[in-house]
């Protein structure tokens, strides 16, 4: 029986916990450790048995480790971690600042190549399997548009930046699809629209005591990538109305490509997520890509990786020949 793929978690928020379910439900990994920031006794994983280390022992466990998945936050952590550990073992990351992902890759292609490691990054399902579909549609349709809506949903990358707007003391955001938009393009029309004809951004905040309100919105809808090119919402509310009626991490979108094979016949296609936990749909994804990384390097290619990189049979825990036999 072949060796299992040794998995190693950098942080153990909402992401973090998603990867301890997600590895607990393939067979041929396993999880070795979890690297936390905080200190190390404070941290629970779900298995007891599982060994909780503190960022500074990394250096040291490079031998230990296959696959290190790295689960902070885009803003800040990834940005300072990714590049540090890339240099050190292989990893996957779900990097989500879309405007921000050429420099995050070139910054840790350089580190992972100099060390003949493999860094796949922006794992997830946005950037990650709608990108992908975004691709095929272009591709099977170039006479055409595509079209990616969000939502209705709590985003956990632009929840986490509001969290880190000085005064704000807890948070959520939901990205919501206006509705007539969604609609026209369905019919097989090919609008033109401005970010803000086709979402709506509504923040939920809890102040920290003193904080001045007027400020915190107007850091929160002017933050560049996040929310200035949306209608945003801020709503301030209290901590006990942030923890009763806004725990559920629901998300999902879909990306439709609306395009003619011929002047007669308009082609739709859409691929969509209806998604209960979405920190646990992308940790899912994450694990699916550690395997896939895991491979790469094992065939000798090293840098940085996106998902357009990785042919699907790299993902499955099946072997080739099982895939044609059932999947084709």
């Amino acid at each position: 029986m072949a060796e299992k793929i040794r998995i190693g978690i950098v942080g153990h928020g909402n992401l973090g916990r998603g990867v301890e379910r997600a590895i607990g439900k393939t067979a041929d990994m396993r999880l070795v450790g979890i690297y936390t920031r905080r200190p190390p006794e404070t941290l629970t994983p779900l298995d007891a048995e599982t060994p909780v280390f503190g960022m500074a022992d990394l250096p040291a466990h490079t031998d230990r480790i296959d696959v290190l998945i790295l689960c902070g936050g885009s803003k800040e952590d990834l940005p300072k971690q990714g590049p540090e550990l890339a240099g050190l073992f292989n990893t996957v990351d779900s990097f989500d600042t879309h405007a921000r992902i050429p420099e995050y890759f070139a910054s840790m292609d350089a580190p992972a190549r100099a060390a003949q490691r493999t860094a796949l990054v922006s794992a997830g399902w946005d950037p990650g399997m709608f990108s992908i579909n975004r691709i095929l549609g272009e591709a099977l349709l170039p006479d055409g548009a595509t079209y990616t809506f969000w939502g209705d949903g709590l985003s956990q990358g632009h929840s986490d930046a509001v969290r880190r707007v000085p005064g704000v003391a807890g948070a959520v955001q939901y990205t919501r699809p206006i509705k007539a938009a969604v609609d026209r393009v369905r019919s097989g029309e090919r609008p033109v629209f401005t970010t803000r004809e086709q979402h709506l951004r509504e923040c939920y905040v809890v102040l920290e005591e003193g904080a001045d309100a007027d400020k915190v919105r107007e850091a929160i809808v002017t933050m560049p990538h996040y929310f200035d090119a949306y209608d945003t919402t801020v709503n301030f509310i209290t901590a006990e109305e942030l923890a009763r009626d806004h725990q559920a991490m629901v998300h999902g979108g879909f990306v439709i490509r609306s395009g003619n094979t011929s002047d007669e016949n308009t082609q739709v296609i859409e691929y969509g997520l209806r998604l209960n936990s979405n920190p646990e749909f992308t940790s899912s994804v994450l694990v699916a890509y550690a395997r896939a990384t895991h491979r790469l390097n094992a065939m000798g290619q090293h840098g940085a990786f996106t998902v357009f990189d990785v042919a699907p049979g790299l993902l499955s825990q099946k072997s080739p020949e099982q895939l044609r036999a059932e999947q084709l």
